[in-house]
């Protein structure tokens, strides 16, 4: 049976989970859009053209930097049908998480039609137009406090992945 090598194009389908056993990506089919609390990241319901919830797996060229380095190096060598598990450590993930990108700014600041709340996430334009994506994490009656860590920061990732095809 073929061997899939550095340069092949592959379909993989994988779920990824945190330490606590949380799955916060996967290919595999999930029973989403059933309820409301499903953790889809559209608001959108079953029925409507842009529900996200869709699963299936993912196409990679092995080596082409598409998805994390360990699951793709893992792959080499690897035949449709087989398993594997990759825990990739935060720092080679999304970072550690750094409390030097939680910053406060105060209401007046910010455009008078925005109205925070936790959990809401924007894109901010600093004076030079650099954009920068937060979520806000606490809102008080004169300031916002934003965080602008990826929400996966200083989580180690472990991903477990099939190879399914060799195209």
């Amino acid at each position: 049976m073929k061997q899939a090598q550095k340069g092949d194009r592959v379909k993989i389908d994988f779920t990824g989970k945190l330490e606590d056993g949380t799955v916060f990506d996967s290919t595999r089919e999930v029973e989403c859009c059933e309820s409301d609390d499903c953790g889809c990241e559209s608001d959108h319901g079953c029925d409507d053209d842009d529900c996200s919830c869709e699963a299936g797996p993912m196409e990679i060229t092995i080596g082409g930097g598409e998805f994390f380095e360990q699951v793709e190096e893992a792959l080499i060598g690897m035949a449709p049908g087989e398993k594997k598990t990759v825990t990739i450590p935060a720092e080679d993930a999304f970072g550690e998480y750094d409390e030097e990108k939680v910053f406060t700014v105060p209401k007046s600041d910010l455009p008078a039609d925005l109205v925070p709340e936790v959990g809401l996430e924007l894109v901010l334009a600093n004076d030079d137009e650099e954009e920068i994506g937060v979520a806000v994490v606490e809102v008080t009656a004169d300031s916002v406090t934003f965080d602008a860590n990826h929400p996966l920061a200083g989580e180690d990732l472990t991903y477990e992945f099939e190879l399914v095809e060799i195209l």
